[in-house]
């Protein structure tokens, strides 16, 4: 699914996530969708079950699948099995969590909160997470660069 040249976010079992250089096929092969489009759809249903019967799944890792890259902001799918544990490194981007699937333990150096499916979490930037799946889990991780302002009414 992944190839290497561009960014993707790699996670092991009890270690700290690393960047590592990757390339994401396409979602759908086949789809000749322009990067630039206004307008991006994904049926994230589809996409779960195809990342749920890849080798690396059955293989006990976790998958991630880049659906969007630009330069201010990246969106990632997650699928992580019960008991993966992630500890962040340390950046200077804004992240959301967004649960579809299982639940997912945040941990921060002040606070810790549990996430159902459906739940969204903002972190601002510089702060370190961990993150522990407390069952099978598949969540969206955007990552925007700079400062998360809060939505004015």
């Amino acid at each position: 699914m992944f190839s290497r040249d561009s960014e993707h976010y790699k996670w092991d079992k009890g270690s700290y996530m690393e960047k590592e250089t990757l390339i994401a096929k396409p979602p759908f092969p086949g789809n000749n969708r322009s990067h630039n489009a206004s307008l991006l759809t994904f049926d994230l249903p589809a996409l779960i079950e195809m990342m749920k019967n890849s080798h690396t799944w059955t293989k006990g890792e976790l998958n991630a699948m880049i659906l969007l890259k630009s330069p201010d902001k990246q969106i990632v799918l997650t699928a992580l099995h019960e008991g993966t544990e992630i500890n962040s490194f340390q950046s200077n981007d804004s992240v959301t969590f967004q649960i579809i699937e299982g639940k997912l333990k945040l941990h921060t150096r002040k606070e810790s909160v549990t996430l159902d499916k459906g739940q969204l979490l903002t972190l601002h930037e510089n702060i370190r997470y961990r993150l522990i799946s407390g069952e099978e889990t598949v969540f969206l991780l955007t990552i925007a660069n700079g400062t998360l302002q809060p939505a004015e009414n």
